[in-house]
């Protein structure tokens, strides 16, 4: 039997993208997740290549995003249903507006294939056993990274 365990994780998703005001539309969500920063997914959004955002999201509150509201800040989360599509909604809150507002996007990802995701992240790091190496932490931040 093998015993190696991944330390890294990633999916692509093909995700609904609604902004502005507008209808949705398909984008792609590059799914990572790295054993270093076991409490971080990192989501970028891109379309025909371009990098449209990058967010850098909570573990444990996208897997309670699949099971009700969470979000109070930048990032909120909430399940989804049409009875026979669930999805995961994702609202973002960006960098102000000139004009007093804020930006904002709404993604929506279809929730079993995040639910796999998470659970490979799991088996890379289970809950509760996260590991932080604060002199890296540290050193980083006084680096400024």
């Amino acid at each position: 039997m093998n015993s190696f365990v991944p330390r890294t994780a990633h999916k692509t998703l093909v995700v609904q993208l609604q902004a502005g005001g507008t209808g949705r539309c398909p984008v792609l969500a590059h799914l990572g997740y790295d054993a270093a920063d076991p409490f971080a997914v990192t989501a970028v959004f891109s379309h025909d290549g371009r990098v449209l955002a990058r967010w850098r999201l909570d573990r444990e509150m996208l897997a309670e995003g699949l099971r009700g509201p969470v979000g109070i800040g930048d990032v909120r989360l909430s399940p989804v249903s049409t009875g026979v599509w669930e999805e995961l909604r994702m609202e973002f809150y960006g960098d102000a507006r000139s004009d007093g507002g804020r930006q904002h996007a709404v993604v929506f990802a279809w929730a079993p294939a995040l639910a796999s995701f998470l659970r490979e992240t799991r088996e890379i790091v289970p809950p509760g056993q996260e590991e932080v190496r604060v002199d890296d932490f540290l050193a980083s931040v006084i680096a400024g990274g």
